[in-house]
């Protein structure tokens, strides 16, 4: 009985330490798979990325010229353009934010879809977003294209079509596209580009963020060193 009891307990205990073992396994993958997403050196290979946000908005800005019409057909709506701004949000109040409290209500309680608002523009950031903050992050290519690929799975393209159908952006170079996407008071416009950080392997956690505040915490020490 006692060889039984010892056995047992030894069985225990190589289990408890496989599982530890491969608990820091996991760990040191994950932490590895995170490291991977920022590009340290200035070469060709890297791609640089821009969140862009003010008190209540987010948005992810990249070069147009980084970006692949086989992974976003949309691109060509958007010819000989610098900068492509996408950002997200309920389909009804985003196209008209001064719609009134019930279109507000209506969008963080019971939304009808969502929407991304895709904007093309050259020339300065600075200029372009002069009360915004701006974090310039620089992505080695794979992690680069897990952004873009996030980004062109929020599209909502219907079958057989190429590329999902555009409507009148809130400028005269922006557009508006239907969203996969379910837009609540518990994932905004911040939350969808914490989401495609996340995809892209950069340490954010997502359902930690709301507001832009919350994400700004999170992108704090992230951005490229000037």
């Amino acid at each position: 009985m006692d060889a039984t009891v010892s056995e047992t307990r030894l069985i225990k205990s190589l289990f408890i330490a496989l599982a530890g073992v491969a608990f820091l396994s996991l760990l040191v993958t994950v932490s590895s798979a995170r490291s991977e997403w920022k590009c340290l050196a200035k070469t060709t290979n890297c791609k640089t990325v821009y969140v862009v946000h003010d008190n209540w908005h987010s948005a992810i800005v990249m070069r147009a010229a980084d970006i692949s019409t086989e992974t976003l057909p949309e691109m060509v709506d958007f010819p000989e353009t610098e900068f492509v701004e996408f950002s997200w949000g309920d389909k009804d109040y985003f196209p008209d934010p001064h719609a009134g409290v019930f279109t507000a209500l209506k969008a963080a309680f019971w939304s009808s879809g969502s929407v991304l608002h895709v904007v093309g523009f050259s020339g300065e950031l600075k200029s372009f977003y002069p009360n915004a903050a701006i974090t310039e992050l620089r992505l080695t290519t794979l992690s680069f294209d897990r952004l873009a690929n996030f980004i062109s799975e929020t599209f909502s393209r219907t079958k057989g079509s190429v590329r999902s159908h555009a409507n009148a952006g809130l400028f005269t170079y922006s557009r508006f596209y239907p969203s996969t996407h379910h837009f609540s008071l518990l994932k905004t416009c911040n939350t969808w580009v914490a989401e495609a950080l996340d995809s892209a392997g950069l340490p954010v956690a997502p359902g930690q963020v709301l507001t832009a505040a919350n994400l700004a915490d999170q992108l704090a020490g992230l951005g490229a060193d000037k």
